[in-house]
């Protein structure tokens, strides 16, 4: 878990300037698997300073001002992949092959649109409905990060030369410790990290099931899917049980 690949992890997931000394190197590249929880942990902590800002905000403002800037600083990256895989999986009609032709398509079809926009509103009315947003806020990202290191420890990488390619270098026992201290993290936080870690969980359980069955593994568009539905299953969650 070196540097460099903090570094490499931090400009892949957010828009944050990050000195860049070029493409980075295969072994950064899947070095940076390792440190993503850590990254989600960055993006909650700039979310909470700017929720702390917006404390006098009236709610609606403050909770549509914290979607817009998470969907900003994180670049819209998983977004685009909940939209693709929406698309294919509809479209797909069951049929590997087709799922995985849809997923390349940079267009996004009217299922893609309806997915982002149903997720984006339950994120807005989650933290719309909570006193306390700093929670939610922290751990949302962490486990939607998480959720994507450990797509490389337990799912195979169904393309030769997507995106994802290069991170399969990852290091099993480096990934198995940045989950194991995602877990320990919220376990320490009490009550609403482990309500936010059993939604988390369960989502990504679900959807390993749904990938590997329908193609096999998972592609960087259905990793950018489960951190988004981490990410909202977390919020509404703790929007319940606040």
């Amino acid at each position: 878990m070196s540097a460099r690949g903090l570094r490499v992890a931090i400009a892949f997931l957010t828009r944050l300037p990050v000195r860049s000394t070029g493409t980075p190197e295969a072994s950064a590249q899947a070095a940076s698997v390792a440190w993503y929880p850590l990254v989600g942990l960055l993006i909650g902590a700039i979310l909470c300073a700017l929720c702390e800002l917006l404390r006098s905000a009236p709610p609606l403002l403050a909770a549509a001002i914290l979607v817009a800037s998470w969907v900003a600083l994180t670049g819209a990256l998983h977004l685009d992949g909940l939209a693709d895989s929406a698309d294919a999986w509809i479209g797909g009609l069951g049929s590997r092959e087709r799922t995985l032709a849809i997923m390349k398509d940079p267009r996004s079809g009217p299922a893609g649109v309806v997915a982002l926009v149903l997720t984006l509103l339950l994120k807005f009315a989650a933290l719309a409905s909570m006193q306390e947003r700093w929670p939610a806020l922290l751990l949302a990202p962490m486990l939607g990060r998480a959720g994507l290191t450990a797509l490389f420890v337990w799912m195979p990488y169904v393309r030769r030369d997507g995106l994802g390619s290069a991170l399969t270098g990852a290091s099993g026992r480096a990934c198995r410790i940045a989950i194991a201290g995602t877990v320990l993290a919220c376990v320490l936080f009490g009550r609403p990290g482990i309500h936010a870690l059993a939604a988390a969980a369960l989502v990504w359980l679900l959807w390993r099931r749904a990938c590997m069955k329908r193609i096999g593994g998972f592609t960087g568009d259905t990793a950018g899917a489960v951190a988004e539905l981490i990410e909202t299953s977390v919020l509404i969650m703790l929007a319940l049980t606040a």
